[in-house]
């Protein structure tokens, strides 16, 4: 019955919604135009949609698959390391100054304002887009950190208990400035806005110094951290690295924390909200208040608040109904944490779909900007974003198991479940079963897990991790501790696996059925409107 009325409420929803166009200030005007959708293309994109979910979903049943996807990684060679990270770290302070100067005593068009059209165009736009198209550069050109590195720091000890939180406020402090300020539209506003920014950094890393103030607080450093991780290449002290694109989503407590949770919430919100302001909705619900007396910048500030805390709620709530449904003692927190990385590609997702055409029409613009950034120009260089042939419009954003033989622990087990990566596979010896562990303390209680005293639980041997389910502790320590198991758990690991082949098997046709369902739904909606 839930599942009717989510189903229900979701196609309500999107048939009311109707067209939507996304923020982006004065910039795009005279660039994007109207999009028209060619049926064939929408009927055939939401067709490959489906089939593309449903082979997802079978790719992601399959742990050997998920395993090798996440584990591929080839190192790349830098040559000239130094240097190129001194050039690199010189053109960031270098656009720093540009910013300042422009700002201040360039031209007052926005489209021809070097300082504007490098820090939305060029770095909010573009830079962000690279960072979780191809990989995340910001450490590198970051002025402010540039600069701190130069200062002396005092290395104050940063308070445990703020944790992310501060870095939440700035996100939501600098998206609303964003909104409601004519920051793309006057140059000197700009600047002063930097400057104030560069004091309030440059103050935080010579207190706390720039490692922590840059991993904890900063607000941008954060944003450019996370996009990264959706990104196939990565830097870290051994050098480049290419990686497939969203895999280091995976990385263990890349989320941890509910602050971090939060941050990550508010980072998908300020893309919609930044989108949402400019729609006929948030209209009909602003005009109201304005009208009672509210002044529009609380309005604004209330709409920001309110949809965040939402936002943040829903999320909240999804990972509680995930716990109870799951049967699983994972504790709501921790779910919450790990269900947050995937929300990072949904985020650079929206970003990319909100800014594409942004960045692609004034990025001639910004190169002219950039050549000449104190001179005025009458003519504008602009690459218009052709329409589709009609019909639909698309709003732009404008600103089974073989038997195993059974031999003692100790010798050599020859079977075809093997262990790889410390976990039991098919077709390979499983190798030399090493002498048993004593049992760890329970993790029954802690922040990862809750067990309920009435709830019926059983704890791993090997790690003390609590299971609802006793053929779940089978299939755990089967993936984990391949390498400890005695034969008579690699028994109970065997029929637990193909129990759950089974599982999953049903699971692939109810989603192929599923996706089928709202596919053509979603069609008969289209066809009546």
């Amino acid at each position: 019955m839930i599942r009717r009325r989510v189903l229900a409420v979701t196609i309500l929803v999107m048939a009311a919604v109707g067209r939507v166009s996304a923020h982006g200030g004065s910039l795009s005007e005279g660039v994007r135009e109207p999009l028209t959708i060619p049926t064939w293309l929408f009927l055939s994109t939401g067709g490959a949609a489906v089939g593309a979910s449903f082979l997802l979903a079978s790719f992601v049943t399959d742990r050997s698959l998920i395993d090798d996807i996440h584990e591929w990684r080839r190192s790349v060679p830098m040559p000239a390391r130094t240097i190129l990270t001194g050039v690199v770290r010189a053109l960031g302070v270098t656009a720093l100054v540009l910013v300042i100067a422009a700002g201040y005593f360039g031209p007052t068009d926005p489209r021809t304002n070097a300082a504007i059209l490098l820090v939305w165009v060029g770095w909010w736009a573009g830079l962000a887009m690279s960072a979780y198209l191809l990989g995340n550069s910001w450490p590198l050109l970051n002025p402010w950190r540039t600069i701190a590195r130069a200062l002396p720091s005092l290395d104050w000890s940063y308070p445990d208990r703020l944790g992310a939180w501060p870095s939440v406020v700035g996100l939501l402090a600098l998206v609303f400035l964003e909104v409601v300020s004519p920051l793309a539209e006057q140059s000197a506003l700009l600047a002063t806005t930097v400057l104030a920014y560069s004091v309030v950094t440059l103050a935080g890393a010579l207190v706390f110094g720039p490692a922590t103030w840059f991993e904890q607080v900063d607000p941008p450093a954060r944003v450019f951290r996370y996009y990264g991780r959706v990104a196939p290449i990565s830097v870290d002290d051994e050098g480049p690295s290419i990686r497939l694109p969203g895999t280091a989503l995976s990385t263990p407590r890349l989320v941890d924390g509910n602050d971090e949770v939060a941050f990550v919430v508010g980072l998908l919100w300020v893309t919609t909200f930044d989108g949402f302001v400019a729609t006929p909705a948030w209209g009909d619900i602003a005009t109201p208040l304005v009208d009672a007396g509210l002044p529009p910048l609380a309005v604004y500030l209330l709409g920001l608040f309110v949809g965040f805390v939402l936002f943040l709620g829903v999320y909240l709530l999804a990972a509680t109904l995930a716990r109870r449904s799951g049967n699983t003692f994972v504790a709501t927190t921790a779910l919450a944490q790990r269900f947050a990385p995937p929300l990072l590609a949904i985020a650079a997702g929206y970003h990319l779909a909100h800014y594409l055409d942004y960045f692609l029409g004034l990025s001639p613009a910004l190169v002219q900007a950039v050549a000449t950034p104190l001179s005025t120009r009458s003519s504008v260089l602009l690459v218009p974003i052709p329409p589709w042939p009609p019909r639909l419009r698309a709003g732009g954003p404008r600103r089974g198991l073989r038997p195993v033989s059974r031999t003692p622990a100790g010798d050599p087990v020859a079977v075809p479940l093997h262990c790889r990566h410390g976990r039991l596979h098919h077709d390979e010896p499983l190798g030399r079963l090493p002498a048993r562990r004593s049992p760890p303390l329970s993790m029954s209680q802690t922040d990862e897990y809750r067990v309920p005293p009435s709830e019926p639980v059983y704890e791993c041997e090997h790690c003390g991790r609590p299971f609802a389910r006793e053929e779940w502790r089978a299939l755990h320590r089967g993936l984990e501790h391949a390498s400890e198991l005695d034969d008579d758990e690699i028994e109970q690991f065997r029929a637990a696996y193909e129990d759950e082949q089974g599982s999953i098997r049903m699971f692939r046709l109810k989603a192929l059925a599923t996706l089928v369902v709202l596919y053509f739904t979603l069609l008969m909606i289209y066809a009546v409107i």
